[in-house]
């Protein structure tokens, strides 16, 4: 019989503690436990992406990453929290060129899209490289609806954006925290701050409080709690709610976009 022990961590700022064996996945620790959804689960295998996320400032995917292997001072980002990253904004200006863009179909991948062009534009800047259609091709994040070349532009124009802007404000990590755990890839949201349906047992703690504060839960059975601690300011623009602004302008304006709908190749398709 598998043991459960206690897993402390960071998520969006707030330290959580959960409990559950060490090989659950993160993905369902976040999701099913903390009720943090914004990483999707797509295919549980680090393949189709769409749970794409950040550790300590790196793209990662939860779903191939058992929670025994994370530390206590290990940062996790999700959708939820990417707004956080910057001083000041609602939201993360690559969220922003996304609505701009109207990149979002159904929105299930664009969390993942989104988290993994943000690695990527973080990662060029910090070379101080351009981004190449290379860097474009080596995405991996699958998108059903097969809105790439939209997703390609974004990632271009977000690029250019956030060249003019302050450097990434980095949330405060121990040393040691710089190591991805797993196996991480190298390379999404219909969270909101209201009831979640959340199953076993966890603990939010605010950030710097030193105190904790249950999340009432009931034996391990599914039980309605809320936890804005967790979601960030962003969750607006997180997935769905992207999803919906598309919808609306495209209620506006039904003419057909020349790229919709036409692409259904991989990620690297023009």
């Amino acid at each position: 019989m598998k043991t459960k022990k206690t897993h402390r961590f960071i998520v969006n700022g707030t330290e959580v503690e959960v409990d559950c064996e060490d090989d659950v996945r993160l993905l369902w620790v976040l999701r099913d436990l903390l009720g943090v959804t914004g990483p999707k689960y797509g295919c549980g295998l680090s393949i189709c992406q769409s749970c794409t996320s950040h550790i300590n400032g790196k793209v990662f995917n939860p779903c191939a990453v058992p929670v025994g292997d994370l530390k206590p001072q290990d940062h996790i980002t999700t959708i939820e929290g990417l707004a956080d990253t910057f001083d000041g904004a609602e939201l993360h200006p690559v969220q922003q060129v996304w609505i701009d863009e109207d990149v979002a179909q159904c929105g299930f991948c664009q969390p993942g899209q989104i988290m993994a062009a943000v690695g990527l534009i973080e990662e060029a800047r910090g070379t101080g490289r351009e981004i190449a259609e290379e860097d474009l091709d080596a995405l991996r994040n699958v998108c059903r609806c097969g809105t790439y070349p939209r997703v390609r532009k974004a990632i271009l124009k977000a690029a250019e954006v956030m060249a003019a802007l302050p450097p990434t404000r980095s949330k405060p990590r121990s040393e040691g925290s710089d190591e991805r755990p797993g196996a991480a890839s190298d390379h999404e949201g219909d969270a909101t701050a209201t009831d979640v349906e959340v199953a076993g047992d966890a603990t939010a703690i605010a950030a710097g409080s030193g105190s904790a504060q249950p999340l009432t839960l009931d034996g391990g059975a599914p039980v309605s709690v809320s936890a804005p601690s967790l979601l960030g300011p962003a969750v607006a623009a997180a997935g769905t709610a992207v999803a919906v602004r598309s919808l609306r302008r495209r209620a506006e304006d039904p003419a057909p976009d020349a790229d919709r709908d036409t692409h259904g190749g991989g990620v690297g398709s023009t």
